[in-house]
């Protein structure tokens, strides 16, 4: 069933009901922790009436863990009403407003919403009791944060969720470009929300001079694509490629919109400043870095490249496009696993294996493009891609799990200034047994070991893009090597690469079971129930999606359905 709605008319706030949930969290987050006893007085009396904005306020809302229960609280009411729309069938609506769609709400937006507002809730529990871990050596005012500076930190990450919402809906590239940039300025004070250290200082300079650029390179290239069609409507502008092809003007433009989303997913060369930023930034925020807003470029590769410019002649400008793909992918896998190899510090090496993972993820998309370049059969190119593209978003809710569980944990190690060094991690199985089992079962997910849902998500993804390899050649009736398609080779460089990385998370687990505590780290960890919590529900979905995940791939496969059935 599918409706189409316009802005404020019938039915518009049931179906952006996820979002209005985050507005509401927003306004609440700016009003309840400013409540006090504030009070009026009358110009020219003495009569004064209670204002409640400012003075002092009450025990109830001057308590630190305020903005973050709130927070956590919208999340997870965002994230059930999301889920609660794919029971008995989703509703497909869109947001109109005459000729022009803007806003589409189905299976795919909204799984990604759920990855969105998954990773944006784990973060917010797991910062709930940041103030007592980070400063228990300080317990004086100044030591603390008080709640005031604690509810930016909030409002940032409802904000990151809301531009998160709204490129997962959008229809119309300049509002997908909106709600990236809406995202990416939250990200960009959220990598930096640690000031008072130089690592967060600089880690936020760079992240948003980089980030600047790729956006300003991104926003040129989506004006020359609007100088050349006229639209900025992914359905006006699929048409037009239709009928036009691969011209130098529009590939120009699609060049330049690689980089901006080549930036969010930290794929080589635009990658630079991700080890930097993951390094600086507090813990769960790096994992939102890692899982929320690499899904977030993601949906603008799979809308711009596979949906609006996709392939279906063989011409010399879908050869670059391909080709460029392909070769920015083994690039990308290659370099973040060979670098993370090398990495001493625990947060860098984990965003140098989010680098190779974005590379796992762009040769996905290659192989779709190569299944919409020669078609064989178009049945079997569309079975073929949707194969792929459930198997890449299997891989990023999943990803959700293991890789923002490893960064929560470092979180809680860097309560006490660790973290930053391998050392750090040595003996945690003495000081926190429950840690170290689930950042070991973490690292063995990231690498892909059975039964864990990495090894799943690798291994479909790999026999989706074997699927894609093989299609052309079953057509002709004549299985050889010299007739599989090129992108085979994806393929293998991906299991050489996933091979490569058992290394580096083996030796997180050899420091962690086999290394004694540094001097002055012998005992427990600080203490943080909400984190523990956190990581507690990332290690059971990793085990669980591992060896029950039947649901969740039928999930993505009526969502991977929803945007393959538009081509």
């Amino acid at each position: 069933m599918e409706s189409v709605i316009e802005p404020f008319g019938e039915g518009f706030v049931t179906a952006l009901a996820p979002e209005f949930v985050l507005v509401i969290g927003l306004f609440t987050l700016m009003i309840v922790p400013n409540l006090g006893d504030a009070k009026f007085r009358i110009p020219l009396t003495q009569i004064r009436i209670p204002w409640f904005f400012g003075g002092k306020r009450g025990t109830l809302d001057s308590d630190p863990r305020l903005p973050g229960i709130f927070a956590s609280i919208f999340f997870a009411i965002a994230f059930l009403l999301a889920i609660v729309s794919f029971l008995g069938g989703m509703n497909q609506t869109t947001v109109a407003s005459g000729e022009n769609v803007l806003l589409k709400v189905d299976e795919f937006s909204r799984l990604f919403e759920l990855i969105f507002y998954g990773a944006l809730a784990l973060a917010s529990i797991a910062s709930i009791n940041r103030l007592p871990a980070t400063f228990r050596a300080d317990r004086s005012a100044s030591g603390l944060y008080n709640n005031r500076r604690q509810v930016d930190f909030y409002i940032l990450l409802m904000t990151c969720g809301l531009g998160m919402s709204v490129v997962a809906l959008a229809q119309d590239m300049f509002l997908l470009f909106i709600g990236l940039e809406l995202a990416s300025f939250s990200t960009y004070v959220l990598v930096a929300f640690l000031k008072e250290t130089k690592e967060g200082s600089e880690a936020g300079m760079k992240y948003f001079i980089v980030g600047s650029v790729a956006s300003g390179v991104g926003l040129y290239g989506l004006s020359l694509l609007y100088l050349w069609a006229g639209s900025l409507q992914f359905t006006d502008l699929a048409a037009q490629f239709d009928t036009s092809g691969m011209e130098a003007l529009p590939l120009a433009g699609l060049g330049m919109l690689l980089v901006g989303f080549g930036f969010k997913v930290s794929a080589a060369p635009f990658h630079f400043a991700a080890p930097d930023a993951y390094a600086g930034a507090p813990g769960p925020v790096a994992g939102v870095l890692a899982t929320a807003s690499k899904a977030m470029g993601i949906v603008g590769l799979l809308r711009i490249l596979l949906v609006v410019a996709s392939p279906e002649n063989s011409d010399d400008g879908t050869t670059v496009w391909l080709v460029a793909l392909a070769v920015m992918s083994v690039v990308t896998m290659t370099w973040g696993n060979l670098a993370a190899l090398g990495s001493t510090n625990p947060k860098r090496m984990l965003a140098y294996s989010s680098v190779a993972h974005a590379g796992y993820m762009m040769a996905a998309i290659t192989a779709i493009g190569a299944l919409n370049w020669e078609p064989a059969h178009v049945m079997d190119s569309k079975s073929a891609s949707l194969a792929i593209v459930t198997a890449l978003m299997f891989h990023l809710v999943v990803l959700v799990c293991f890789k923002l569980g490893a960064f929560l944990v470092l979180s809680l190690l860097e309560s006490e200034n660790g973290g930053h060094t391998l050392e750090s991690l040595g003996g945690l199985v003495k000081r926190e047994p429950f840690l170290a089992v689930a950042m070991f079962i973490f690292m063995m997910s990231l690498a892909g070991v059975p039964p864990l849902a990495g090894f799943l998500s690798k291994l479909l993804v790999i026999m989706g893009i074997v699927k894609a390899a093989l299609l052309e050649a079953s057509a002709s009736g004549n299985i050889s090597f010299s007739e599989i398609h090129w992108v085979w080779y994806l393929a293998l460089i991906m299991v050489i690469n996933s091979a490569v990385s058992v290394f580096y998370y083996l030796r997180v687990g050899l420091v962690m079971f086999f290394h004694e505590p540094e001097a002055g780290r012998e005992g427990p960890l600080p203490k943080g129930n909400s984190v523990r919590l956190a990581i507690a529900a990332c290690v059971i979905s990793t085990v669980y999606f591992g060896i029950g995940a039947g649901q969740l791939i039928a999930l993505c496969e009526s969502a991977a359905n929803a945007l393959v059935g538009a081509w």
